[in-house]
């Protein structure tokens, strides 16, 4: 049997209603791609400053450094990474709208590379926050950063791995860190990493120089809780156990069996020799799940519960170990 063809005309092609080519199909892809980066560096972008820093170096002689940061709070807190505003002499906050501003160091942490500063303006728009704990893999990320000042440049890539743990100055170990692959230009360092909603969900904090393209950022729920801790002490002192985790979901015979309260938990990635972990016996790959009487489903929660009063004290990690529950006793340091 022949099959009948329909001959259409040219007088009769309608486009409206002909069906999309693959290379229609992937502009319009291309078009949703492009509109969901621009609106998100539009939203983010009045938020995002320029960080000039003039330091003391070894030789007593000033040197000068540059990074990025992004307005927590409409009367003048930043936020920015602890490494650009690093033994600063003086810093000079540079907004977008031309205004330089002469910034007061808050307080730094230089054990999660958060720090703030504080310039005497009011009405600042601040950056909107998302939430780190909802992110995936092969989300849109999009690094905004104000490496000159007046313009921002943006970058965009995807999450390319979560709970990756990165060394910091101080030679502890960041828990929790994005791996992006949204490239990080000279100057970005301190500057947001936005989800596609143009909410803040990292700060920008380094680049691995060897590899091409792979880029971190500390999560923004560790960030806001450090800031918070600065903003209010000056300063945020933490009991130290010598682990870098993950935050992992955790198989439901296990949560049935021993009853835990939250479907994840931290997972060990690495633990530092003679810490207390170690001398508790925590083992890479043990899932923590309770630190005294609190449940722990992530790795914010160990960060919140690590406090300064916890130095010294005594206190029951309860882990995961394959299928059994393990309560191991461990003594926190002060981090050093």
């Amino acid at each position: 049997m022949k099959a009948r063809l329909k001959r259409v005309s040219a007088e009769s092609y309608d486009p409206d209603t002909s069906p999309t080519t693959s290379s229609e199909r992937d502009e319009e892809a291309l078009d949703a791609y492009s509109e969901a980066v621009a609106n998100a560096a539009d939203r983010v972008s009045p938020s995002v400053v320029n960080i000039e820093v003039v330091q003391q170096n070894r030789a007593s002689e000033a040197a000068g450094g540059m990074g990025s940061g992004f307005v927590l709070t409409p009367d003048g807190f930043i936020l920015t990474n602890a490494h650009v505003v690093a033994n600063a002499r003086r810093i000079t906050v540079n907004l977008l709208d031309g205004r330089r501003l002469e910034g007061t160091l808050v307080g730094a942490d230089p054990h999660s590379d958060i720090a703030v500063v504080r310039v005497g303006a009011s009405g600042l728009t601040p950056a909107p926050l998302g939430d780190s704990s909802k992110l995936r893999v092969g989300q849109l990320a999009i690094a905004i950063g104000s490496p000159y000042g007046f313009q921002c440049t943006v970058t965009a890539g995807v999450v390319s791995a979560l709970g990756r743990s990165l060394r910091s100055q101080s030679g502890h170990l960041i828990d929790d860190v994005i791996q992006t692959d949204a490239a990080l230009n000279p100057g970005n360092s301190g500057g947001p990493l936005a989800n596609s909603r143009g909410e803040v969900i990292g700060v920008n904090t380094a680049v691995i120089f060897p590899a091409q393209g792979i880029c971190f950022a500390i999560g923004i729920n560790t960030a806001k809780y450090v800031a918070a801790r600065l903003i209010r002490d000056g300063k945020i002192v933490r009991a130290y156990v010598g682990i870098a985790g993950m935050t992992v979901p955790l198989p439901r015979r296990l949560i049935r069996l021993y009853r835990l309260q939250k479907e994840t938990g931290v997972m060990v990635a690495a633990v530092e020799n003679a810490s207390p972990a170690h001398k508790a016996g925590v083992q890479v790959r043990d899932i923590i799940v309770g630190y005294g009487d609190k449940a722990v489903g992530a790795v914010d929660d160990l960060h919140r519960l690590l406090t300064e009063e916890q130095i010294g004290v005594k206190t029951i990690l309860t882990v995961l170990r394959g299928q059994e529950r393990l309560q191991l006793e461990i003594v926190p340091s002060m981090a050093g």
